[in-house]
C-alpha cells in the first residue's frame, strides 16, 4: 500500500528528501529562506529529516527537478502510484468508488497512470 498523509501546503509543491539533505542545503537550492521553510513546515523535526519524507516548499521557491507539484487534496490521503496499480485496485484497497477517485482527480486519465504519480484519495 502506497499511502501517504502529506503536510498542508498552500503551494502544492513537495520536496522529497533525500540522503544529505538539510532544511537549510534545500532552502538554498529553492531560493526561499530558512524561516520560511520551517514556517511552511511546522511538524518537520530539522534535525530528524527521513528519506522520502515529502516537505512543503513555499510559494515562490525556484523550480526544480527535486519538486514535485501534486493535485489539491484537502482531507483527503495521497497514493503514490505503483507498477501494476489501477483505479479499480485501488479503491478496492481504499473501500472507495472508481468515481469518487475520479472526481478528486479532475483531469486524470484512468487509462494512463503512470509510476511515481500522486493521485488524491477522498476520506469521508
Amino acid at each position: 500500500m502506497r499511502r501517504q498523509q502529506l503536510p498542508p501546503c498552500s503551494s502544492g509543491i513537495f520536496w522529497q528528501i533525500e540522503r544529505g539533505d538539510t532544511l537549510y542545503k534545500i532552502a538554498q537550492a529553492v531560493n526561499v529562506s530558512l524561516d520560511e521553510l520551517i514556517e511552511a513546515n511546522p511538524n518537520v523535526d530539522p534535525e530528524n529529516l527521513q528519506i522520502g519524507q515529502y516537505i512543503c516548499i513555499p510559494a515562490g521557491g525556484q523550480p526544480l527537478p527535486n519538486l514535485k507539484k501534486l493535485p489539491d487534496c484537502p482531507q483527503g490521503i495521497f497514493w503514490e502510484i505503483a507498477p501494476g496499480d489501477t483505479l479499480f485496485n485501488i479503491a478496492q484497497q481504499n473501500n472507495i468508488s472508481v468515481q469518487s477517485i475520479i472526481a478528486a482527480n479532475p483531469g486524470i486519465d484512468p487509462n494512463n497512470l503512470r509510476v511515481g504519480q500522486f493521485i488524491c484519495l477522498p476520506v469521508d
